[in-house]
């Protein structure tokens, strides 16, 4: 038998080792197999670097600056910045239709009188006439139209109702022509008999240049202060010198640009209230056609 002594002698042979059963090292051997140099191939393919991405920062605009806070909310809030645009536009269309419909619902209001005094069932006022002015012009009904008319019935006898009322018109006619409201104002007499045409000139120089002064035959001025339904008291047969009353009613008859009639105005008006009153009488008018155009319109509703 060989020993092992005779085999390290010989050189030829290496000493045989038992493995171990335990492994004494706390390292894992994963992180050993890791650590451990990769052989290089044999033919190895140049690889290309990766990309490498750099980090930007979200803004280059401070936190906090003017810049911030005025860009920034309008790039990231455009919902918020419509609905602000779209409240102020909603605002500014209510403001303006609720302006609209309250000076339509006040105008249709005094349309609507206008149209009652005038409506279906009561005596129509105004009609036809055949007068002449104080300077012996004809005047007729037609002579209405085409612009605003205040008409007065009256005569140059009247002791005091007369005069203050054409006093009071005066006052109106120039209120009313500071706030670019032009009236044509006409004075109708009741007593023909002593109210010639040279008589009316000269009773009305004492009052408003602007008042036109009508008179004519009996008959006529009967017939007129019939249409416009004014009492009418003065006798026909009258011998010249005799003395007699006239009664008459004391309105203001306020016609419209269509020689139809509109309101009147008693003596419960004074000056500045029936300056008023004509405005917004004056501000409501349109013409037959238009209000007949707009009942068979979309807002038809609002003018029936």
């Amino acid at each position: 038998m060989i020993s092992i002594r005779n085999l390290r002698a010989l050189g030829s042979v290496k000493p045989l080792f038992a493995p171990s059963a335990r492994v004494f090292s706390t390292v894992s051997s994963r992180l050993n197999e890791a650590n451990k140099t990769e052989p290089t191939p044999s033919n190895p393919e140049v690889e290309k670097p990766k990309k490498q991405y750099s980090r930007r920062p979200l803004s280059s605009i401070p936190i906090g600056s003017e810049n911030y806070s005025s860009q920034t909310m309008k790039k990231k809030n455009p919902i918020e910045y419509l609905s602000w645009k779209s409240f102020v536009l909603f605002i500014a269309v209510g403001a303006g239709m609720t302006y609209f419909f309250r000076n339509e619902k006040e105008k249709m209001k005094l349309r609507k009188e206008a149209e009652a005094n005038r409506g279906v069932g009561k005596p129509l006022i105004g009609g036809p006439f055949n007068l002449v002015t104080q300077d012996g012009e004809p005047f007729t009904e037609k002579n209405l139209i085409g612009k605003f008319s205040i008409i007065y019935f009256g005569f140059t006898h009247c002791p005091d109702i007369c005069p203050d009322e054409l006093d009071k018109l005066g006052l109106m006619l120039d209120e009313l022509k500071k706030n670019g409201v032009e009236l044509q104002p006409i004075f109708i007499t009741c007593d023909p008999a002593r109210d010639s045409p040279a008589v009316l000139k000269e009773y009305l120089s004492e009052f408003h240049s602007d008042i036109i002064g009508l008179t004519g035959d009996y008959d006529e001025v009967k017939r007129c202060c019939k249409n416009y339904r004014v009492y009418f008291s003065t006798p026909r047969d009258l011998k010249p010198g005799q003395d007699y009353l006239v009664d008459h009613s004391i309105f203001f008859y306020l016609m419209d640009p269509e020689g139809e009639f509109i309101d009147v105005l008693g003596r419960n008006y004074d000056a500045e209230g029936a300056v008023q009153k004509i405005i917004k009488d004056v501000n409501a008018y349109e013409p037959k056609e238009v209000r007949e155009r707009k009942k068979e319109g979309m807002l038809g509703w609002l003018y029936k």
